[in-house]
């Protein structure tokens, strides 16, 4: 591809036309600035883009936002919507780490009381929320307890004193998804689940002390609790094995349904079921199931995260209450309404690496957000800012409400641990005052700062389309990656 296949919209929208490929239903639509466009054609993410416009029963356009890279099947920061009646369900197109979300928890503690306990407090969090590959959480429960955390979501945590009805509120979906049926799981994934509850994970996953250090909407910044100077935290993680199980068993059964039902896609990476198929039903109910465990995952973390604090801070006089802002899907699949050539239309829609954005007014919201809209969390890499921005009501017309959820790698794994070293990255980041807490080395290099996009052009660019807007940056002080 050249930038001559491209129909300029504006500054940050392009325009792939439906006519570009044979078989596209639909044409691709790419918020970006011109250089991250060139950028974005150094892999293959546009081109499954493209792909994507194949899906049967797929409406409108296909999104891709600014922070877009090469994935399974379906790009990282790739968004689709599918009709009802006649669209199909992609588990491609939602991802292997269902509903890896983010989270983000506010306090009213000043940065400079407590600056000289954060290592304590980080290293206090690291004990409490294990992470790496494979690791289990501090709670070992049986597989009718994981069941019921998969049909029940946060309100599991809840009646086990691991919630508050005010962390409910806060958390899309009040972090339970409708439909969720665990008898449509495999046992390995439920095997796989049951140790991990309450673990962050590896890779990419972590859990950041932040302080707010830039306010860009004041009245938005104090409906959300944000107060520059204070300390903030995120979690970043999601249905660790039990959705990557859940992701694969229907992956596999679906490289048989693609003749039952005679789709001809170009790439087989994005197996498919019809919705109002069986086997589109149960993997849409498998799905929720494992995206309710995730929203549990994070609950728990948040949990042990506000014990840290509390025995840590308690040494200084004043609140050291952690509470929720909000927490946010990234890889997930939403049946919602959303305007179809002027119509409204239920639609599935797939976000893989975006975050849902409701504009002001959207009656999903929490009453005390309806007027500003909903939050959206755009993490950094670590060593760099992270963006708390809202959606707008022009995202509802051009990315069926969704926007970017992250920076966007640039540089695969393999290739960041033969570049760098994680010795030096964890050096640089304590020069930098930042405090370091990492499974190893290796998954170190692998998330080095330099790997990732530039954040504060991946944030210029939604809101140079509409889809967000800013509302207060983040400096992270203190991080653990698994």
């Amino acid at each position: 591809m050249n930038i001559n296949d491209f129909r300029q919209i504006s500054e940050y929208e392009w325009e792939i036309k439906r006519g570009f490929q044979s078989g596209m239903r639909v044409p691709v639509i790419v918020f970006a600035d011109v250089q991250m466009l060139h950028e974005s054609m150094k892999d293959t993410s546009l081109q499954q883009a493209i792909n994507a416009a194949h899906l049967p029963g797929v409406v409108k356009n296909v999104c891709v936002m600014p922070d877009v890279h090469q994935g399974y099947g379906f790009p990282i920061g790739g968004v689709a919507a599918t009709s009802l009646d006649n669209g199909v369900i992609s588990p491609g197109a939602i991802g292997y780490d269902i509903n890896c979300g983010v989270r983000l928890m506010a306090s009213q503690i000043e940065y400079t009381e407590a600056k000289p306990f954060i290592e304590e407090i980080i290293n206090k969090i690291n004990s409490l929320c294990p992470s790496g590959v494979g690791k289990g959480g501090r709670l070992k429960l049986t597989k009718n307890e994981i069941e019921e955390v998969c049909a029940t979501g946060v309100r599991w945590a809840l009646r086990n004193g691991f919630a508050t009805n005010d962390d409910i509120a806060f958390i899309e979906d009040r972090g339970c998804i409708d439909g969720a049926n665990p008898s449509m799981i495999s046992s390995r994934a439920i095997q796989r689940g049951m140790p991990q509850l309450g673990s962050l994970g590896s890779g990419n996953h972590f859990i950041e002390i932040d302080i707010v250090d830039k306010i860009e909407n004041k009245e938005a910044a104090a409906i959300l609790g944000l107060k520059k100077g204070c300390l903030v935290l995120q979690i970043h993680t999601g249905s660790r094995g039990l959705g990557h199980q859940v992701c694969s068993d229907y992956v596999k059964s679906f490289q048989h349904v693609a003749g039952k039902y005679r789709f001809n896609l170009p790439d087989r990476e994005l197996v498919c079921a019809p919705l109002d198929s069986r086997e589109g039903k149960n993997y849409l109910s498998a799905m929720c199931c494992a995206a309710n465990f995730a929203f549990t995952n994070r609950q728990l973390l948040a949990f042990y995260s506000r014990r840290a604090f509390e025995e840590i801070l308690s040494k200084i006089p004043g609140s050291f209450n952690l509470y929720t802002v909000y927490d946010l899907a990234h890889n997930i699949g939403k049946i919602e309404n959303h305007e179809i050539s002027g119509k409204g239309q239920t639609v599935c829609v797939h976000r893989k690496g975006a975050t849902r954005a409701y504009g002001p007014g959207h009656n999903d919201l929490p009453g005390k957000y309806k007027e500003i809209g909903q939050p959206v969390l755009i993490p950094g890499s670590m060593g760099t800012h992270s963006w708390v921005m809202l959606g707008t009501n022009q995202a509802a017309q051009k990315s069926f409400s969704s926007c970017s959820h992250g920076a966007g790698r640039v540089m695969s794994r393999s290739q960041a641990r033969k570049r760098f070293r994680g010795e030096k990255v964890r050096e640089r980041l304590y020069e930098e005052g930042i405090f370091i807490r990492a499974g190893s080395m290796a998954g170190l290099s692998e998330e080095a700062p330099q790997v990732y996009k530039d954040v504060d052009r991946v944030v210029r660019c939604v809101v140079g389309a509409n889809l967000a807007s800013k509302v207060a940056r983040l400096k992270p002080i203190a991080v653990i990656k698994g």
